[in-house]
């Protein structure tokens, strides 16, 4: 489970960024294009790394890189021939490349590589060119046809046949499609599944766990699940399965990466993940992640595999991901305060008693400076990752939870100098006090929905996982509850207490911040006449709008026009907290007690809808502000230096050129066909 960036967070000002001395002549700030901006960060303290944590730093990237071809090809199905025909023009193209159809090109190319496919990274509609169609025949034409995936067709029948994939939008149009009514998996345009429809889904896997004997196993979250001569099958990502060349590569890294493992437990973790790359056997995933989750003295820490299922409409499918990182020590000290108390969270949660963890587990909490993110972590990344998934695991074993400090610090770099915070503001004083403390609420938030949020709460007995109870709606629901976490205890004297904020002011900047970005400002993430379709969207403004409607006959927020634009504003903190205690209490038990219609209608009643005039005008307030909606990054490369052979140092750069580093990754990092 991860923490997206907060619209605030990106553009709804927090001043008083915590950048570090070393940041001061670092640029940041790297492209700009539709509706996003490509940032930088750095990797302060690498170079202090001994050569063992560099090899191995080195070793865990690559093996990241080596399934960067998974996650397109999870995507959509034809995202591989897409990608290798953008990157043949780009480097072969003999015609003008100059004008408003080349450069309408070229910010479509950008769009692609940014949203790893054809599909928005974060809305999961289908991006479409704005030049036009005639035009990509043309480009076609005058480029090497040696570098373009033909498969044996004519540069013309190729061009045919690629022109209503990529605009016609009624083809593959959303990639996972959330919406009520329609069948989520035959609807969505994702690889995760072939000619199968929902029900289908859900009655395998359900026959798979009863025969198995252990229901407790993450039961196709390695496979594409198809139907070949009317049959339904598995074909299990593994090596000699389905990705199995570039499995094959992530493993020749994971070896090296194994020999220079930190502590016996981080190689016996490392292991593990080969044998289930190896066999696909999802029992071995779980033994590394009980490896993993126990392993909490490495510097080097890493992420790699399928784990995340918001991709898939029916949260079974898991995207490949790799993040690999260093452990920042200093900054640890404020998360493992807050992870230190955390039986005494889960005591005084305001959800039913039976609700409750009796021993909260092996909860451990860092925050980590990133050196690289491959496949579903970027370019556009979390800000927060607590993991295992697994609810078995994470009541058993515990979980980590990460906050990542150094992308949070290029965030907060780059929105300090924002003007939205005076924008939307309800008033000069809350303006002042999340210019004073919003980059702290921020932090906190993540910690607290991280390290808190996502590991309390339990099933109970006899519950199956949520992706089978609450289906569609449990990412949702997830991310609700662990921001609802966050949100009640943020205005509780504990955290002054444990010394993570000086004053109830935090809290209060936080509650600012949260309603505003939930009922107005992220809805200039989203297109005019669309809905929310993003699991953590749909969470925020499920989360406000129900406070809203709850706290009216109190006033407990209240909505209002100044010089004709729309602002809400907090009228009582401790009211608010108190609906923020109320919705986490029945989100709990909807989870608890897999209540998929209590579910659905909190989902499809309060975060689906979006008032388009409310769109409209905050799409007009942002106009003149000149800020991108969404961020992503650069990634920093790792440069082995070797002598007689051997590995003597590892040094890092970091590029500024964002398509350029696209390109880079295409020529060394691709072995996958075409068509899986």
């Amino acid at each position: 489970m991860r923490c997206l960036t907060l619209l605030t967070l990106a553009v709804l000002g927090t001043a008083g960024a915590h950048a570090n001395p070393a940041s001061e002549n670092f640029t940041y700030e790297a492209d700009r294009f539709a509706d996003i901006q490509v940032l930088r960060y750095q990797v302060p303290g690498f170079e202090q790394l001994s050569l063992q944590q560099k090899k191995l730093a080195y070793y865990l990237t690559q093996a990241g890189l080596a399934g960067r071809d998974i996650f397109w090809d999870q995507k959509y199905r034809n995202n591989l021939v897409i990608r290798k025909t953008l990157e043949a023009v780009l480097q072969s193209y003999q015609g003008e490349r100059s004008g408003a159809e080349w450069d309408a090109f070229v910010v479509y190319a950008k769009q692609v590589f940014f949203a790893n496919g054809i599909h928005h990274h974060y809305a999961s509609n289908k991006i479409l060119p704005k030049f036009p169609e005639p035009y990509l025949a043309k480009l076609l034409a005058q480029s090497d046809a040696k570098l373009l995936p033909l498969e044996g067709k004519s540069v013309a029948a190729f061009a045919r046949e690629l022109t209503p994939i990529l605009f016609d939008p009624t083809i593959a149009a959303k990639t996972t499609n959330l919406d009520d009514g329609v069948d989520h998996v035959a609807a969505s345009a994702n690889n995760f599944y072939r000619d199968v429809t929902a029900e289908e889904v859900d009655a395998f896997y359900k026959d798979l766990a009863q025969k198995s004997g252990n229901p407790r196993l993450s039961y196709g979250l390695n496979s594409q699940l198809a139907k070949i001569d009317g049959k339904i099958v598995e074909r299990v990502w593994k090596i000699g399965g389905m990705y199995g060349p570039a499995i094959e590569r992530i493993v020749g890294w994971l070896e090296k990466a194994a020999t220079v493992a930190e502590t016996e437990t981080q190689r016996r973790s490392i292991e593990h993940l080969i044998r289930h790359y190896r066999t696909g056997d999802i029992a071995e995933f779980d033994e590394h992640c009980i490896a993993w989750v126990t392993d909490t003295t490495p510097t080097i820490d890493f992420v790699n595999g399928f784990i995340e299922t918001y991709v898939d409409a029916v949260g079974k499918k898991g995207s490949f991901e790799s993040v690999v990182s260093m452990r920042d020590v200093e900054a640890t000290k404020r998360i493992a305060a807050i992870s230190d108390q955390a039986q005494w969270f889960e005591d005084n949660s305001p959800i039913q008693s039976g609700h409750k963890k009796a021993n909260v587990t092996g909860i451990s909490a860092k925050v980590i400076t990133v050196i690289g993110e491959v496949g579903d972590a970027a370019p556009s990344t979390p800000i927060g990752i607590n993991l295992p998934n697994a609810e078995w695991i994470r009541e058993q074993h515990g979980s980590k939870s990460v906050s990542l400090g150094n992308i949070i610090e290029a965030y907060n770099v780059v929105s300090s100098k924002s003007p939205a915070t005076e924008e939307f503001a309800a008033s000069p004083e809350i303006a002042a006090r999340l210019k004073k403390w919003g980059a702290l609420a921020s932090d906190l938030h993540t910690d607290m929905h991280e390290v808190i949020g996502h590991a309390s709460g339990q099933l109970n007995p006899g519950v199956a996982p949520v992706d089978q109870t609450l289906k569609n709606y449990a990412g949702t629901l997830e991310e609700a509850r662990a921001d609802l976490v966050a949100l009640y205890f943020s205005l509780d004297p504990k955290l002054v207490e444990i010394g993570v904020m000086p004053s109830l002011d935090v809290g209060k900047a936080e509650y600012d911040k949260y309603i505003t970005n939930g009922l107005l400002t992220q809805l200039f993430r989203v297109q005019p006449g669309h809905n929310l379709e993003e699991a953590h969207m749909r969470n925020r403004q499920l989360v406000a709008a129900w406070a809203f409607e709850k706290g009216k006959a109190d006033n407990v927020i209240e909505r209002f026009t100044r010089d004709g634009k729309t602002f809400f504003r907090v009228n009582d903190y401790e009211k608010l907290r108190v609906l923020f205690g109320q919705l986490l209490r029945e989100i709990q038990r909807i989870k608890s007690e897999g209540d998929f219609e209590a579910g659905k209608n909190l989902v499809e009643n309060y975060g689906v809808k979006v008032d388009q005039t409310l769109l409209a005008e905050v799409h007009r307030r942002y106009a003149p502000l000149n800020i991108a909606p969404f961020m992503g990054f650069i990634q920093p490369k790792l440069v082995p230096v070797k002598k007689d052979g051997d590995i003597v140092d590892v040094k890092i750069e970091y590029p500024t050129d964002f398509l350029g580093q696209m390109l880079e990754y295409g020529r060394e990092h691709s072995f996958l066909p075409v068509i899986n």
